[in-house]
């Protein structure tokens, strides 16, 4: 007989003794339904031209999204991000708002290829800029009101082209119920908003403006993107779009902002959403390349602590990979 039978051991390794009862008990779950994959187009012919400080993601041509995307779907992913990059940028963003513009033109052969894919399209205006800046700038500063007018245009276009969801992303003031406001009058009623509601003035999108061309010109982005130190005014934006009608709320970016999420989650009851952003990919990427870790493994642990955090949804260029891997 145990002579110390009536001490209380507590011992959770129980439920940890093998890989059986570690599924029964796990709390998270990762599935390919919470990715959604962003894709880079530009002009061109039979272009897909591997982006350099993000191996692995690609700038295509309208025609050569189209094999993507029919991989894509094959894997399960029917739901992708899109980013355009004009030929031409200008001061005020032209080819943002133009019916045969980039974007709106990509979608329209998306749509008519495959219908059942569905396209989120990021709506901004640093990609179309000659100063690459989120907005109409005046006396070198963006000029928030005119900004609205030209995003309300913006979103028309990509909603006559056919996109699914809008995902307006220059942290604005008044974007989403200008946006909102857009739509509803020319009978978009049903096209939904995911609001880049909670984006900081993160040094992690680094790789992000060499894919989409849009480093600034002059400046930086902090006189509207968030204070990597606050907290509470979070909150506070992602309470004022839910009130403008965003459907769904973002957190940009992930990693470093999982308290964010968590916070956001508490206090919404919209589906949130997390951007794994550039920087976090290509270091991964590149400590993998190194040897310094276990990319693949990495990778899966990180997603999963997005989702666990709260996330809904995980825009991921790591989609894809994970998809091919989750199918085998």
């Amino acid at each position: 007989m145990n002579k110390n039978k009536f001490n209380l051991v507590l011992r959770p390794r129980r439920l940890r003794k093998n890989n059986v009862i570690r599924r029964i008990v796990r709390e998270n779950f990762l599935a390919i339904d919470d990715l959604v994959y962003p894709l880079f187009v530009r002009n061109g012919i039979k272009l897909k031209s591997e982006i350099s400080s993000m191996p692995g993601v690609y700038h295509f041509s309208p025609d050569s999204i189209l094999k993507e995307v029919e991989s894509l779907l094959k894997l399960g992913l029917d739901r992708i991000i899109l980013f355009g990059i004009p030929d031409e940028k200008d001061k005020n963003g032209m080819n943002a708002i133009s019916e045969s513009g980039i974007i709106q033109q990509t979608i329209r052969d998306i749509k008519s290829r495959f219908p059942e894919m569905f396209i989120i399209s990021d709506v901004c205006m640093c990609e179309y800029t000659n100063h690459g800046h989120c907005g109409i700038i005046e006396n070198n500063e963006v000029n928030n009101d005119a900004t609205l007018l030209f995003l309300q245009k913006q979103v028309i276009s990509h909603a006559e082209a056919g996109v699914d969801m809008v995902a307006p992303s220059g942290m604005m003031d008044g974007m989403i119920g200008a946006i909102r406001k857009a739509l509803d009058e020319y009978n978009f009623i049903d096209i939904s908003i995911m609001s880049y509601a909670v984006k900081y003035a993160s040094a992690f999108y680094g790789p992000f403006r060499e894919a989409a061309e849009s480093t600034p010109q002059f400046g930086d982005r902090r006189q509207y993107q968030m204070d990597p130190g606050n907290t509470r005014e979070a909150i506070k934006e992602a309470k004022i779009d839910l009130k403008e009608g965003a459907d769904i709320l973002m957190v940009k970016p992930a990693m470093a902002y999982m308290d964010i999420i968590q916070q956001i989650k508490a206090v919404s009851f919209s589906p949130i959403a997390a951007y794994n952003v550039s920087g976090e990919y290509s270091m991964i990427k590149a400590a993998s390349q190194k040897g310094w870790i276990n990319g693949v493994k990495v990778r899966d642990e990180l997603l999963l602590s997005i989702k666990r955090a709260g996330a809904d949804i995980i825009i991921s260029y790591f989609a894809k990979e994970y998809a091919k891997e989750f199918n085998n």
